[in-house]
């Protein structure tokens, strides 16, 4: 474990699997803040990684939303780190609550769907719908989908 800075939370090692993702991603800080829209780097049971072109404090509560499928992914959280990243910064969430788990996990799965359909036409040329990309991802990677 790292060594906590002041105002820091500590780092710890990561023991989940890191899920990639290009997906929107939508997080007011605070009670009555806006939201703001960004792009997801990754999931994990854990908790999240996202670009945000604004520095948020560590310690900050956080309410994530993720708006790639119906009904929308949200999720309570906290800010754990947030450092800069080029012109922007890499902000990293750590989930609070249990009920989360079953959100997270569809998450996961509709970020590889979509990714999958991206990647289809962009090397392919292939446009797919999501229900068209979710039987495709689904019918050759679904068994190695870790659990």
């Amino acid at each position: 474990m790292g060594a906590a800075q002041p105002g820091r939370l500590p780092i710890t090692m990561r023991h989940d699997l890191r899920h990639p993702s290009d997906i929107p991603i939508a997080y007011p800080v605070g009670a009555l803040a806006a939201a703001s829209t960004d792009h997801l780097r990754n999931i994990s049971q854990g908790g999240l990684c996202f670009n945000s072109r604004r520095d948020i404090t560590p310690g900050s509560s956080i309410h994530v939303q993720i708006p790639i499928a119906e009904p929308v992914f949200e999720a309570d959280g906290v800010v754990v780190w947030c450092r800069p990243a080029n012109a922007d910064f890499e902000v990293g969430v750590r989930f609070d609550g249990a009920d989360a788990d079953y959100g997270v996990r569809r998450v996961e799965q509709v970020c590889h769907i979509e990714h999958y359909r991206r990647e289809t036409f962009r090397s392919e040329g292939r446009v797919l719908t999501g229900e068209e990309a979710a039987l495709e991802w689904i019918e050759t990677n679904a068994a190695s989908f870790p659990p």
